[in-house]
């Protein structure tokens, strides 16, 4: 308080003027022109550097001289997140004075307009720029390179194959620019570039280390369809799907995954090509090697369908150990088939042991070695004589092939089929898959074949036919087909008859068609050769047909019997009494 009463007012200072806001010697305009020759002279759309004085998550507060300070979005400096108070940046004026007297700034234009010029002069002298990552896109993201948008594509993010790109948005990280499109103002850049180069000091280094037969730890870093490939510290190496493990793998996922750690042996490698062969499989002992040495040929075995061929299928009794089921081990059949229609992969099958070679590690199975031989007991299911149903398997123009049961086939031969019909083909008397009955004939145990009959399974109609076709008797019949060489005719009583073209001609004299049912005479039966020759006009002529039968051994006596025994159609009573006489004189001569 001592110090206060000794303070004084200043003699010269002008109390009017500081009362009436007035001075004589300065006016107000004069004082404010020279404030305005303090401040820097700025136009508006033009770039000027300026001072951070103040900055928190949304805004920065840039000073550039002038009577006030420019407020930016925070989100124009994402890119550099580094950025502090005292920092000098570049920003576009974009109006002095806004409605509320603010100075109008903005640093993204002030970057695109000096970007392009700066991303072309890095280019050239390949520097190192920052960018900042604002988004996903197809392919890669979007990087910001002051201002400019910038594609990074996926491949170039990182040596490592990249499984989540969203990891990558929002970070600042370094890049080379790998191309300029200057007509489209494109630009492509690269965080891998960077990395490649000093990966490539370290994979000589290893490369030049690096001997067959060493043991590796390495790291999973991908997986495809035809193996796994291996980061062993700044190189990479393949162990393809073969190399993973002694058996068979259809999925390399099956035996590794991403990131696990695992032991390999260099196989090869190329330094030039910077190829490194990797093995995992050959960490242990080939399955072989440890193969129960007391399995011999002729031993049951239990395994898996891991293949199938046309041939056949490959078992897999342990892990690398497969063995051999030939189609012609599946089933007693001689009809060669597809090993598909017995066996499927996945299928979990018991098999016989036929051949086992160690040394050259193979090993041949059969499944119908499980079941009995179905033709070591032929004779006693199937005996001469015998009847059964069969299946039939298919034609051939001499017969048709059967089967009985599985392994059991046998040949009926076109003759056998029908005593009555006349068959071109098999086909014409049954279907494949049909079902058939016969009777075995003969056995050929030796080549595995039975002789079937069908017709066998009837009475011989012939021996029938013999009786009542005798010749110069008469029976009614059907034309049921016309040829130049005469007509096929089906008589009522069964069989079937021929007669030539003379022989066709009615008693008006015009020829028989194909339909017409008449009276017919036999001139001639044939048991061995089933034949039967027919007139219709011999029915109505009173003369001899100059046609005659050929003499059979076996019908001679019945002819000359029948000759007197049947009476026909057209005879006369007259005709009857020399019959009758005949009859007497014959029967006088035995």
């Amino acid at each position: 308080m001592s110090d206060l009463k000794n303070v004084q007012p200043l003699a010269e200072f002008d109390w009017d003027e500081f009362e009436n806001g007035s001075s004589t010697k300065t006016n107000k305009q004069d004082l404010e022109e020279a404030y305005n020759d303090t401040l820097n002279k700025i136009q508006e759309h033009q770039v000027v550097e300026g001072t951070i004085i103040a900055l928190d998550k949304k805004e920065v507060v840039v000073n550039i001289g002038y009577k006030s300070d420019g407020i930016i979005p925070a989100s124009e400096f994402r890119y550099n997140p580094e950025l502090k108070v005292g920092d000098k940046v570049e920003v576009y004026v974009e109006n002095q004075e806004d409605k509320k007297g603010q100075l109008v700034l903005s640093h993204k234009k002030a970057r695109l307009a000096r970007s392009w010029d700066k991303i072309n002069d890095a280019y050239e002298k390949e520097e190192v720029i920052q960018g900042y990552i604002e988004s996903r896109t197809k392919g890669g993201m979007i990087v910001d390179i002051y201002g400019i948008e910038a594609f990074l594509p996926g491949s170039q993010i990182d040596v490592h194959p990249i499984r989540d790109y969203d990891v990558f948005v929002g970070k600042t990280m370094e890049f080379k620019i790998l191309k300029i499109n200057q007509e489209y103002r494109n630009v492509v850049v690269s965080h891998k570039a960077l990395i490649e180069a000093e990966l490539e000091a370290q994979r000589k280094e290893i490369i030049s280390h690096l001997e067959k037969g060493q043991i590796l730890e390495g790291t999973v870093k991908n997986i495809t369809s035809y193996g796994a490939f291996v980061d062993l510290g700044g190189v990479d190496g393949l162990i393809h799907i073969t190399d993973l493990s002694w058996g068979r793998v259809s999925d390399p996922h099956e035996i590794v995954s991403l990131d696990q750690k695992i032991k390999v042996v260099i196989l090869d490698f190329d330094e030039e090509k910077k190829r490194i062969a990797l093995g995992l499989k050959q960490l242990t002992p080939h399955p072989w090697d440890a193969l129960d040495p007391n399995l011999k040929v002729g031993d049951h075995i239990q395994g898996k369908v891991v293949v199938m061929a046309d041939y056949g299928a490959f078992v897999e009794i342990a892990p690398g150990v497969e063995g051999l089921i030939h189609v012609s081990e599946m089933s007693w059949s001689q009809h060669l088939r597809s090993a598909q229609e017995f066996l499927k992969v996945g299928d979990e099958v018991e098999a016989v042991i036929l051949t086992l070679d160690r040394q050259e590690r193979k090993m041949s199975l059969g499944i119908k070695q499980l079941t009995e031989d179905p033709w070591e007991t032929i004779e006693v299911k199937y005996p001469v004589g015998s009847k059964h149903t069969a299946k039939v398997r298919n034609f051939t123009n001499f017969g048709i092939f059967v089967e009985l049961e599985e392994g059991v086939d046998g040949l009926i031969h076109i003759s056998d089929l029908s005593w009555t019909k006349k068959i071109k083909h098999p086909s014409e008397f049954t279907t494949v898959g049909a079902d058939i009955d016969v009777i075995v004939l003969d056995i050929d145990k030796e080549n595995r074949r039975l002789s079937l009959g069908h017709k066998q399974l009837e009475q011989n109609p012939w021996d029938t036919y013999e009786t009542i076709y005798t010749p110069e008797s008469i029976h009614k019949g059907k034309i049921i087909q016309l040829m130049d060489k005469g007509a096929v005719i089906t008589l009522n009583e069964g069989g079937e008859g021929f007669a030539t073209p003379k022989h066709l001609v009615k008693e008006d004299g015009t020829k028989a068609a194909v339909g017409d049912e008449l009276d017919f005479m036999v001139l001639d039966f044939v048991k061995e050769t089933k034949r039967i020759i027919l007139s219709h006009s011999r029915t109505f002529e009173n003369v001899k047909d100059d046609y005659k039968p050929t003499a059979h051994k076996h019908n001679t006596k019945k002819a000359e019997a029948t000759q007197i025994n049947n009476v026909t159609a057209g005879t006369t009573l007259g005709d009857i009494d020399a019959l009758a006489k005949l009859k007497e004189q014959m029967e006088g001569n035995k």
